[in-house]
């Protein structure tokens, strides 16, 4: 038995669970999410808890056991406490401003780089250097700071680029001159 698909997900108050079959969706003070879990997981919900069974022994009923656990309790979150992460900027000149919706990055390109969020993600600059990435989905949220990520990368000679905010850059030592 999968030791995360076992555990119970406690719903909060203030948020209500609606189980159709295989299609759940979640309400709560943040918006609203919906989801399909897939045929080989059933759920079974008892007051303030949800359950999430598997319909038989199968290699896939067991691989998306926990999986379809967790994906409903971080709608359960998400609709609760929502997610976010944090991202820093560091180098000389690199920074970030947010106009209207786009997110427009000066990160060493010829010109910047603008990133236009999913709906339902905002993101917030704070002092030019520090973005956090903010919303109900935690896959979307997540896809989101990678992308912003992936614009420039750390670097590992000097350290500079866009990273997670405490995420460590192993640094390279560079070449030594000639003596």
């Amino acid at each position: 038995m999968s030791r995360i698909g076992k555990r119970l997900i406690e719903v909060p108050q203030g948020v209500t669970v609606t189980i159709t079959g295989q299609h759940v969706a979640v309400k709560g003070t943040k918006g609203n999410l919906e989801r399909t879990l897939p045929a080989e997981v059933a759920l079974e919900q008892e007051g303030s808890t949800i359950k999430v069974l598997r319909r038989d022994e199968s290699k896939a009923a067991r691989q998306r056991h926990g999986l379809s656990r967790t994906l409903i309790a971080n709608m359960v979150e998400g609709v609760s406490n929502g997610f976010e992460r944090k991202l820093q900027i560091l180098g000389v000149g690199y920074r970030a401003q947010v106009q209207g919706r786009k997110l427009i990055l000066n990160v060493g390109y010829s010109k910047p780089v603008e990133i236009d969020p999913p709906e339902g993600i905002t993101v917030a600059v704070e002092g030019n250097t520090n973005l956090t990435v903010s919303g109900i989905n935690k896959e979307i949220v997540g896809n989101t700071a990678a992308r912003i990520r992936a614009v420039r990368p750390p670097e590992v000679y000097k350290g500079k680029g866009i990273r997670y905010l405490g995420e460590m850059v192993r640094r390279k030592a560079g070449k030594t001159g000639k003596k």
